[in-house]
């Protein structure tokens, strides 16, 4: 449900469309015309304008230039008569969402309509992360002082060059490549590059191109028109359209397929785009920023573009794995403990010399993401308020993670609680923990991971997305 105004002359239109949304669930508020349904705007705050184009006094292309300059975050939505389209068209590049040409049936109308009340939600949504991320950001540069640069905690030589890069990086427009292992923090990197920008206050949008099959990273990046495939039940627009002034970043960037690969291209070359199945050519303004885990000279020796390689790398980032930065162990802990004390109840308050030394010592294969998960279970299981290094659980030999523990299919040695229990989030619970542990084992590669835990590779990147481990 949203607050739609409404804004057109004719008396008969505007009713109906309002008597059209009120069935779909909507509010609306209606207007006779350009100065009325401005001063109007300026009492209620909406989140969608109708207009029509042709009115008389103050037209539809002045509302539009009015609302852009008054309420930019509001969507308009611009209705116009046969054999206007070269005015429709002006009107889009002036910034309306879409337009609609008349006569149209209340069903295209209400398709319209329900898709860029959805593309408002979600862009909501992502102006609300950004703002809190900047909070949180200032937040912990405060506290922190030069051991943090927002979520990214480091006081070793290597991570003062990382922060030295973001600082110098964020002032521009220009395009980075983040280099490094899996868990080492490349999001945070480009999380960290996104607040410090110019784009601060537009969205920053992630798309983890590992987890989706080609067909569907297409749509997902440049959006899709109605019925350009099965499925495809109404127009979409993709992350570079969401991200459209802001910074979209481009995770796992190596596993993108050739035929993607050429378009990706051709947008950055361009700065436009067109949609699945599509004709129209879409100008966007993004900055991107992109992450992999494989080095920049396995990347030109693969299937990799060269082209492409070059647009992306034009300021590469690269982060160290956790081994080559010990010194920060500390500083992680106490990080994490304050961060998870509260998440798992638990009474611990800080960490001993021996369970410090054992955290020293192991080499990290799975890097500051492995780090976090044993503090975590450390902090689930302990009963203690300093841990010490027999609260800690099996790190492993040889500088390896402990491997995952034999779960049969028999249920011998479980108890049921007397009271019941909620078997679906105990099953997640249990199936969340064996992710992260295979991802452990498999120092991060997830198809070694997804054959350790019998799933195949796209049921695996499914279930990372959906309980929100970034690998």
């Amino acid at each position: 449900m949203a607050d739609i105004l409404i804004i057109d002359d004719h008396d008969s239109m505007r009713e109906g469309l309002e008597i059209h949304l009120r069935r779909r669930g909507h509010r609306t508020l209606a207007a006779t015309g350009g100065r009325a349904g401005l001063d109007l705007l300026q009492e209620s705050p909406v989140d969608l304008v109708i207009t029509d184009l042709k009115m008389a006094k103050v037209d539809g292309m002045q509302v539009l230039r009015e609302v852009k300059q008054t309420a930019p975050e509001t969507e308009v939505l611009v209705i116009t008569g046969y054999g206007t389209i070269e005015t429709a068209v002006e009107a889009m590049k002036l910034g309306a969402a879409d337009f609609i040409t008349k006569p149209f049936s209340s069903e295209e109308f209400g398709v319209k309509v329900d898709r860029l009340v959805a593309d408002s939600a979600e862009k909501a949504r992502l102006r609300k992360e950004n703002l809190a991320l900047r909070v949180e950001n200032a937040a912990l540069k405060e506290e922190g002082g030069d051991v943090r640069y927002g979520e990214i905690v480091g006081d070793s030589a290597p991570m003062q060059e990382v922060f030295r890069w973001i600082e110098r990086v964020a002032r521009s427009d220009s395009t980075v490549m983040v280099y490094g292992e899996s868990g080492t923090g490349k999001e945070l990197v480009a999380r960290a590059v996104h607040a410090g920008s110019r784009r601060r206050d537009r969205p920053f949008v992630r798309v983890n191109c590992g987890a989706l099959a080609e067909g569907l990273l297409d749509s997902e990046l440049f959006g899709h028109e109605k019925g350009a495939f099965t499925g495809a039940e109404r127009r979409r627009r993709g992350r570079f359209e969401l991200a459209d002034s802001g910074t979209l970043f481009l995770d796992e960037i190596a596993t993108i397929s050739h035929a993607t690969q050429v378009r990706l291209l051709r947008v950055l070359q361009e700065r436009e785009l067109e949609r699945v199945g599509g004709e129209e050519t879409i100008p966007v303004d993004v900055r991107i920023v992109a992450a992999t885990n494989t080095p920049p000279d396995e990347l030109l020796a693969g299937e990799f573009r060269e082209d492409l390689f070059y647009r992306l790398h034009v300021v590469p980032i690269q982060l160290p794995p956790l081994r080559a930065r010990k010194e920060d162990i500390p500083l992680l802990v106490s990080h994490f403990l304050d961060k998870l004390r509260d998440r798992t109840g638990s009474p611990v308050r800080g960490v001993g010399d021996s369970a410090l030394d054992a955290l020293m010592a192991h080499d990290w294969p799975g890097n500051v993401r492995e780090l976090e998960n044993v503090v975590e279970r450390a902090l689930v299981l302990a009963d203690c308020e300093v841990l010490a290094a027999d609260d800690l659980p099996p790190l492993g030999e040889n500088g390896r993670s402990a491997p995952l523990p034999d779960i049969g299919p028999t249920t011998a040695g479980t108890s049921f609680p007397d009271g019941g229990m909620d078997l679906n989030r105990a099953m997640e619970g249990l199936e969340e923990r064996l992710l992260r542990q295979a991802l452990e084992q498999a120092e991060g590669v997830k198809a070694e991971a997804a054959r350790l835990l019998g799933l195949k590779p796209s049921a695996l990147y499914y279930k990372l997305e959906k309980y929100g481990i970034e690998a």
